[in-house]
Order: structure tokens, then sequence, then C-alpha cells
């Protein structure tokens, strides 16, 4: 039931952005060619990119709340580690495209070709699309977190760095009007700017992604915790054999852990048990926890 909540929840939240995405899209298309802006042409295909990753989003999510069955003992959650993947390809490929777009029109200025002065509609189009995607980075990150869904907190990112990509798209527009003809090169350059920008944004989501499709572990903080969590149980010792890593929005943590040898089975079962139940307290109710259990040595 929990999972199934959650899933909607993700939905929810992803429709809301993609509605909004294809309104700024069909907005910044029309702005940026009746007002002849690179920069807003540019922000209007890093918008179409923000769409798909939605859809990606949609379907990947879906995907990965389904439960275990017979072909993945471990369940589907990598899938939305896989949609996270996408969205952080998605957006370098944005980038480059906005990078490559900016650079050809400085290249064409230099070589002393006439740039069009970008319109004052435009302009408006870049601060309706900076107001609209902050707020949607604000919504879409703070239910991302809660759902501690790696997707949706990406996508938030999509929708901010799509924000930085407007203000950077006003800064080059606003200069090119304001300062006149021989500053419309303000604008190409601003494009430039802002996809160097998403490319930073886009290698920050991809490291940590292929982090978790590697098995990287925990963070140092995350195991000292875990094993703070042994050590809290009296009667137990030395925990070792530590493996963590993370599946999609759950953490799987495997260990060996020392007790007294004369315990019963059913004791050591009992108290085994509770140190379960305590690590899915503190890492979520999904946590995948495998524990085996030794005799304590002579020596401890």
């Amino acid at each position: 039931m929990e999972s199934i909540d959650r899933e909607q929840e993700i939905r929810r939240v992803t429709w809301v952005g993609a509605l909004c995405n294809l309104g700024l899209v069909a907005v910044k298309f029309v702005a940026g060619l009746l007002a002849h802006s690179a920069a807003m042409v540019a922000d209007a295909a890093h918008s179409v990119s923000d769409f798909v990753t939605d859809i990606v989003v949609l379907v990947f999510v879906r995907i990965s709340a389904k439960p275990q069955d017979s072909d993945h003992d471990y369940g589907h959650g990598k899938y939305e580690t896989i949609a996270t993947l996408f969205i952080g390809l998605a957006l370098a490929a944005a980038a480059v495209g906005i990078i490559v777009s900016g650079a050809g029109k400085f290249a064409a200025w230099l070589r002393g070709e006439e740039l069009a002065a970008p319109g004052a509609l435009a302009l408006w189009a870049a601060l309706l699309s900076i107001v609209v995607k902050e707020a949607l980075y604000r919504y879409t990150a703070a239910r991302g977190k809660k759902l501690d869904s790696q997707a949706v907190v990406a996508n938030a990112w999509h929708h901010r760095s799509d924000a930085l990509s407007s203000i950077g798209a006003a800064i080059g527009i606003g200069g090119a009007i304001l300062l006149g003809d021989r500053w419309t090169v303000l604008d190409p350059i601003a494009s430039v700017v802002v996809g160097a920008m998403l490319i930073k944004v886009a290698w920050d989501l991809l490291r940590g992604t292929l982090g978790d499709l590697t098995d990287q572990s925990l963070s140092e903080t995350q195991e000292r915790e875990i094993v703070e969590i042994f050590h809290s149980f009296p009667g137990v010792s030395d925990p070792h054999h530590l493996r963590t890593r993370r599946i999609g929005n759950r953490v799987a943590i495997e260990a060996h852990i020392r007790m007294d040898g004369d315990l019963s089975l059913r004791d050591a079962h009992e108290r085994t048990s509770a140190i379960e139940n305590s690590l899915r307290e503190h890492f979520g109710s999904q946590t995948i926890v495998t524990l085996h259990t030794e005799p304590r040595k002579e020596t401890e």
C-alpha cells in the first residue's frame, strides 16, 4: 500500500511539471522566433528536454514500484535510478546543444555578421520562465526528498537548470535590448554560459547515479550509523564484513555480528530481529537487511 501511495504521489508531482513544461515550450518558442532571440530558442529546447524527462520519470517510476518477482529478488528499484541516469544524459545533451548553437552565432558575429536584436517579447518570456521554473523546482525538490525519490529530486534540478537557463537568457536579451545593436552578441554569449552551467548540473546527477548502478557503498557517515546501531544492543559485538548499497530508494545492508554462543536459537533470533527493525526505522521500512550471527570469541 505504501509503495502504491508513493508511486501515485510521484506521478502527481511529475504531471504538474510536465504540463507546466509543455506550456513553457510553446511560449518560449513563439517568443524566441518572433523576437529573433537565439537564447530564447535555446531555452525553449531546454524546456523540451524537461518535458521528455518528465515522461521518462512517469514510465520508469511505474516500473520501479513493482514488487519483487521471480526475476528480480531485490525488487525493481534500480529502474528509478535508470530514470535518473536518463535525466542526467538528457540534460547534458541539451547543454551541449545550447553551447554549440550559441558558439556558432558568436563565431558568426566575430566574422562580422550582424545578429538580429532580440525583442522585448523574448525578455518577458524569460522572466515568466524564471518564476514558473523556480517554483516548480522548490515544489518538486521538497516532494522528492519527502518521497526519497532520486528521479524526482533529479527532475527538480532539471527544473532549476531551466530557471538558470532563463536567467542567463534574460541577462543576454535584456543587455542586447538596453545597450543597442552593437551588443546583440550578449544573447549567444549568455546561451553558452548557461550551457556550461548545465553541464555541471548534469555531471553531478550522473556521478551519483553511476555510483548507485555500480553498487557504490553508502557514505562513511551512514556506515558509522549502522555500526552504532549494532553496538547499541547489549551483547552484540564485533560487527564486520559490512556491505551496503542502494537499490533505487531502498538501502541494502549485509553484515556479520557476534553474540554469546550460549544463547538459545530463539533468543539469538529475537535479538537479530530487533536489530533489523532498528535499522529499518533508521533507513526506511523497505530496507533490506541480511545479518549473519556468529558466536563471540573467548577473548571478547
